[in-house]
């Protein structure tokens, strides 16, 4: 009887804890980082204080390159993957991980083609190969189910994934998600980002900010530090030509639960995401007011408030 006690206890034991030790050593390529680097490596590591929630950094290493993560939340939680938006890095969270680690186990990857600190040493060549290196990640992560949150080009990312493991992810969240199901409506704000094209770094990057957020000034300076570090390194954002709203059969065939948020000064999105959305088999969109397209900085507590409800049931209406 006390042995099958043990056992028992043993087994709900291993079930509640995570077998990551083998990554969290960290490589070479930031403990021997170059100055440029390192400089952005700190302040990668100044944003992560940020986040006042404990978490844990993984190196996994795959077929081309290093994936880094950041882990978080209680450790019998449901898992839920955040895929970030487009140089924004894992780091852009802050104002967001201290809700959704409330009840769940969040997994924040960095994509391995944009500033952050996973390591690129084989390059990926298609879309296809960007959803192989985030399977080989989950499969390391020993995730068999669970939920998705994508931002602006993360959320066309986590649509990708979602079409081809539909029976692994339990539901979906998209804040914002760029070209996926509208086109990019021509806009003032759009115009300016395309005239700052030939200005300086420095003018591009503020004019990125006003345009996209409702309130640039609420972002924090921390944040913004790594971020202007991150944008100025010569990093080719690839597949952008590749990325096209989906078509209506692909995404009415997702049958998992999915949420879509934009903002009501959204440069990326209309009403026309929330119709289409709504118009899903288990979709639902919504307009969060007084936000941009980074909604989930503008609006930080409305926009946690809706994702952990739906995160807690995502079935519900």
């Amino acid at each position: 009887m006390k042995l099958f006690l043990w056992l028992s206890f043993s087994i709900l034991f291993m079930s509640c804890t995570d077998n990551y030790n083998n990554y969290k050593k960290t490589p070479d390529y930031i403990e021997k980082a170059s100055a440029a680097d390192k400089a952005y490596y700190e302040a990668y590591d100044e944003s992560l204080k940020l986040w006042n929630v404990d978490f844990e950094e993984l190196y996994i290493t795959t077929t081309n390159g290093i994936a880094h993560v950041i882990v978080s939340g209680p450790k019998n939680g449901e898992p839920v993957v955040l895929l970030h938006g487009m140089n924004a890095s894992s780091t852009m969270w802050y104002p967001n991980i201290e809700a959704l680690t409330e009840n769940h186990r969040v997994f924040a990857i960095d994509f391995i083609l944009e500033p952050g600190k996973s390591y690129l040493y084989n390059d990926i060549e298609s879309v296809e190969k960007v959803i192989d290196w985030y399977k080989e990640v989950l499969f390391v992560l020993e995730l068999d189910s669970f939920h998705v949150i994508g931002a602006s080009k993360g959320g066309w990312l986590a649509v990708n994934l979602a079409l081809k493991h539909q029976e692994k992810i339990k539901s979906l969240v998209l804040l914002s998600p760029a070209q996926t199901f509208t086109w990019i409506r021509p806009s003032t704000d759009l115009l300016k980002n395309i005239v700052s094209l030939f200005s300086s770094k420095e003018k591009q990057i503020s004019q990125s900010l006003e345009s996209m957020s409702s309130n640039a000034a609420n972002i924090s300076e921390v944040y913004l530090k790594q971020y202007r570090i991150g944008i100025k390194k010569d990093l080719e954002n690839k597949f952008m030509a590749s990325m096209k709203p989906f078509s209506d059969s692909e995404l009415k065939s997702l049958q998992m639960p999915i949420l879509v948020l934009i903002g009501d000064d959204d440069m990326i999105n209309t009403k026309k995401t929330v119709k289409i959305a709504n118009e899903l088999p288990k979709g639902k969109g919504e307009v969060i007011p007084n936000a941009g397209h980074f909604l989930s900085i503008d609006q930080a507590e409305m926009v946690n408030k809706k994702m952990q409800a739906f995160l807690n049931d995502p079935s519900s209406d």
